[in-house]
């Protein structure tokens, strides 16, 4: 399988009780299908994987497979930071008739390079031939990273190690990776914001994104990703402009107010990381989300007016890159930005 185009990193959807709400994940995978995404990635860190139960991942899995039904991809995230959960995860995701594995580096533990080569990926990829495997590059939420060097390897030995997710935010290791992997390997931005420079840069031609910020806009991720693709650099880029200040709140920093037990009041600086803000944001427009499950929790005030400005901005200045949202779910946007009652 040649991973290219735009994929959705899916949100799991919950109820206020925090159980999952599969009927919302099922329609927020068909409005994914209805604007022509190339596939959608369930399970992964934006769908909480941390924190969901194996029941649970099988059903959202099993889910997705069906409310595609073969219209477009779906890549489930199977990694883990044990190399057996990861075959136990692998092997219920490739019976339930996934099109890909995403195997994310071994967070916590902190394997090195080498070990995560022979003990973990060569592991998986010699088990699941058939099946392609994208090893998943993100050292700030793993503490370890599979070097590039290994990554050839791999690729050389395992040809089902097709493709890399990238979310280091390091462009010459993207273009070292493009220039020992070759033209066939598949290189996949993680992260939104990247994702217009990292396919124009003929060093590191990049094939396609799994995107956060697509759960609430899919087309124009899609449209941007293959106006690039087919050489339209100035659409894409127009594309990429509008997008921006969504793709700006992936991750949330807030320099937020604490006060110490003397009294004193101090500035604390907070990062909200994916998913957190996209559920805000999803919660907000009305659409299939709820909260994150703890630990991850509300933004405070400042945060949440971060995600508020960001989306009021792209429908004030490219209303039709939002107009998707309301025509399928029937959401007033406009009324959903103004209301402070969606904001709290």
């Amino acid at each position: 399988m040649k991973l290219e185009g735009a994929y959705t990193a899916i949100i799991t959807p919950l109820f206020p009780d925090g159980s999952v709400d599969y009927n919302g994940l099922v329609k927020n995978i068909e409005f994914q299908v209805s604007q022509s995404i190339a596939g959608v990635v369930p399970v992964g860190t934006t769908g909480e994987s941390p924190t969901i139960s194996q029941d649970e991942r099988k059903e959202i899995i099993e889910r997705a497979i069906a409310a595609a039904d073969g219209r477009c991809k779906v890549i489930a995230g199977t990694g883990s930071n044990s190399t057996e959960k990861c075959i136990a995860n692998t092997e219920h995701a490739a019976q339930a008739g996934i099109d890909a594995a995403l195997v994310v580096d071994c967070y916590y533990n902190g394997p090195s390079s080498q070990e995560l080569r022979d003990e973990y990926y060569a592991v998986i990829a010699k088990r699941y031939p058939e099946l392609t495997i994208v090893p998943y590059i993100i050292p700030g939420r793993t503490g370890t990273a599979l070097s590039v060097e290994d990554l050839a390897i791999l690729h050389a030995k395992h040809p089902n190690i097709s493709a890399v997710k990238e979310a280091t935010g390091d462009l010459a290791r993207m273009a070292y990776t493009r220039e020992i992997c070759g033209s066939d390997f598949s290189i996949i931005s993680g992260d939104d914001d990247l994702t217009y420079r990292m396919m124009a840069d003929q060093a590191i031609a990049a094939d396609g994104v799994i995107s956060v910020a697509s759960n609430v806009v899919p087309r124009p991720v899609q449209e941007m990703v293959s106006a690039v693709k087919s050489g339209d650099l100035q659409k894409a880029e127009k594309l990429q402009n509008a997008l921006a200040p969504l793709f700006k709140i992936v991750t949330v920093k807030v320099e937020n107010e604490r006060i110490l037990p003397d009294g004193r009041n101090v500035k604390v600086a907070d990062k909200y990381r994916n998913p957190v803000a996209i559920k805000n944001l999803m919660s907000a427009l009305g659409m299939p989300s709820g909260a994150c499950r703890r630990p991850l929790g509300k933004m405070t005030r400042p945060g949440v007016e971060i995600v508020r400005q960001a989306v009021k901005t792209v429908w004030v200045n490219n209303p039709e890159i939002l107009a998707p949202i309301a025509e399928f779910y029937g959401i007033d946007i406009e009324a959903r930005i103004a209301d402070d009652n969606n904001w709290m």
